[in-house]
């Protein structure tokens, strides 16, 4: 009997694996970089101030990106644009590690968040075009797949630490592994083209368009709010464990750990929950389980439960913008790229506003009364789930 598989199906299996590819690639480009951040740091001499002003350049330049990256994929579409940013990514990436002084660095990071991000946007184009041909929803795990490249890009960088190579070195070799892997997947990708996006767009009157938009609107809101969470586990679950939690040195990081772990975890298993029980309830349970762990986390501040509620916060999140990236692909009043474009715009302003926000409210009053208001974000996602038309 021929157990070969039929074409079709071989043919959306390989784009499922080179959109999985390159999801993989973004994630150990970026996962490389954050884990020579420290090198880098005492190599140009830059004090904990210093570092975080020179960060800011990276989501500058993603939100710079935003609007040229909505037009530019209406374009050439998601194929190109994602082998071009994934390339640039790459090449940038050296750029970071050849940094020989602040400015040097400040300019590749502006243009490494630029790249960063329209590789973001055309890599959810495909993967909503990816998703189409099944018949069941698979966004989750290929977010999935980024979190996963993020450990192994973790684990390359403590290697390399260890072997003390530099960044430079380090960088040079993750660039021309990237390159490779486009070489080898870009054929497989979806060849999406402006002509066939404009054909499935529906014309709208203005008016019925504005009230259109209504949904769309409130996805971004809901990974708006989902976004402020997860901002604030990436840069103050160390300081809580450390602040609130008076966690011993060895135990500072495990908050954090256990949050990428759940999170990592909840996008392979979010697919699969979202087939069964619909998209509306995973959002629910997801704002719920968010909710539920900042609050565990403020009312027992000891080492256990605070790890158990970040836990919850990172299943929580894990599954929020993988699934808006799916809906709002879903839409008929845009091509998916200018969609996904409007929703990560409201999207990533609230993973920029987030880590602020903790500081001032922590300034103000305390640190545990900053992340009650963060758990009321979590909350807002599932009210706000809970009366949203999803796709």
């Amino acid at each position: 009997m021929d157990t070969s598989l039929h074409p079709v199906a071989k043919s959306r299996l390989s784009l499922r694996i080179a959109v999985g590819a390159m999801f993989f690639m973004a994630g150990l480009s970026f996962a490389s970089w954050a884990s020579r951040i420290p090198a880098i740091q005492q190599s140009l001499h830059l004090s904990e101030a210093g570092l975080g002003g020179v960060l800011l350049a990276i989501p500058t330049g993603l939100m710079c990106s935003l609007p040229f990256t909505g037009w530019v994929i209406t374009k050439i579409g998601s194929r190109k644009l994602l082998v071009i940013s994934i390339t640039c990514y790459a090449i940038l990436l050296v750029g970071l590690g050849a940094a020989r002084s602040v400015y040097e660095l400040l300019g590749c990071l502006f243009l490494y968040g630029f790249a960063g991000n329209a590789a973001n946007i055309a890599v959810n184009t495909q993967a909503v075009a990816t998703e189409k041909l099944y018949a069941k929803p698979i966004m989750a795990s290929f977010h999935g797949i980024w979190s996963m490249a993020g450990f192994t890009g973790a684990g390359i960088g403590i290697f390399m630490i260890g072997q003390h190579i530099i960044p430079l070195y380090h960088f040079l070799g993750i660039m021309v592994l990237l390159i490779i892997g486009v070489i080898i997947t870009s054929r497989n990708l979806d060849e999406d083209c402006d002509a066939r996006v404009k054909d499935e767009v529906v014309v709208l009157s203005i008016r019925d368009r504005i009230r259109s938009m209504t949904p769309l609107l409130k996805l971004g809101i809901i990974a708006f709010c989902s976004m402020i969470c997860e901002g604030t586990m990436f840069d103050w679950s160390g300081v809580y464990f450390k602040k609130v939690i008076l966690a011993h040195n060895g135990w500072i990081g495990a908050g954090y750990f256990a949050f990428m772990c759940t999170m990592a975890l909840g996008r392979f298993t979010a697919d699969w929950f979202a087939g069964v029980y619909g998209l509306r309830r995973t959002l629910i349970l997801s704002g719920s389980l968010t909710a539920t762990g900042l609050v565990v986390a403020v009312a027992f501040p000891y080492l256990w439960p605070a790890i158990i509620g970040f836990m919850l916060v990172g299943a929580g999140v894990s599954s929020v913008v993988p699934m808006i990236y799916s809906s709002a692909g879903k839409t008929t009043i845009m091509s998916p790229g200018v969609a996904l474009t409007a929703v990560s715009t409201i999207g990533f302003s609230g993973f920029l506003i987030g880590p602020p926000l903790i500081g001032f409210i922590a300034g103000i009053a305390t640190l545990r009364a900053s992340f009650l208001l963060i758990a009321c974000m979590g909350m807002s996602v599932a009210i706000i789930s809970s009366r949203t038309k999803l796709n």
